[in-house]
This record gives C-alpha cells, structure tokens and sequence, in this order.
C-alpha cells in the first residue's frame, strides 16, 4: 500500500516549482497525462484507500474476525486521520494560493 505523508506532497510541489522557474512558462507540454491535476488525484484516491483499509479493520475487530489485533486497528485508524488532515492541509495551502493570485493585480 502507499503511504501519503506531507513531506512528500511537500517534495512534489518544490520539484514542479522548480520545474517552473527553469521553464519560464506556465504551460508545460507533456506527452502523457501525468501533470499536478493527475497527481493530486492520486493523492486523493491513496487517502480514500487508507480510510477504506481502516473501516474494514474497525469492522473485522468489532465483528471478532481473528487475527485482527486491536493495535493493528488503532494503527490504521491513526493512519488514516494523519493522511486525511495532511491532503485537508494541502487544499487549503491551495485554495489560499488560488485566492492570492485571483487578487493580484494585472
């Protein structure tokens, strides 16, 4: 399973910012679809998949499925919640960025 950790997201940003500032262009053409929008979505789906894996552990622990150990459960769960406020994290760093270039001036 992949992991979703802020310094990550935080490196992917810097690497396409850099990209930006040696490009000089807003635009950059690629020949596949793998640009920032893609990314995120990716982001966004690995996020959906680890709240998903720990439903399914809370549910297999209160069911008394065996083999589910309640530190298994917390584990996943705390997962989850860092991974969810860390992407809410990053929409608001990108709705605020969205606000303050809507606001310059032209």
């Amino acid at each position: 399973m992949n992991e979703i950790s802020p310094q990550h997201i935080l490196n992917q940003i810097r690497d396409l910012s850099g990209e930006l500032s040696t490009s000089g262009s807003i635009v950059r053409e690629t020949s596949d679809a793998s640009g920032f929008g893609e990314m995120l979505k990716t982001a966004i789906d690995q996020v959906n998949e680890t709240q998903q894996t720990a439903s399914d552990l809370k549910r297999a622990y209160v069911t008394e499925e065996p083999g589910v150990d309640l530190t298994e459960v917390m584990i996943a769960s705390q997962k989850a919640d860092l991974s969810f406020r860390a992407m809410t994290e990053v929409r608001n760093k990108l709705i605020t960025a969205y606000q303050d270039i809507m606001n310059m001036p032209v």
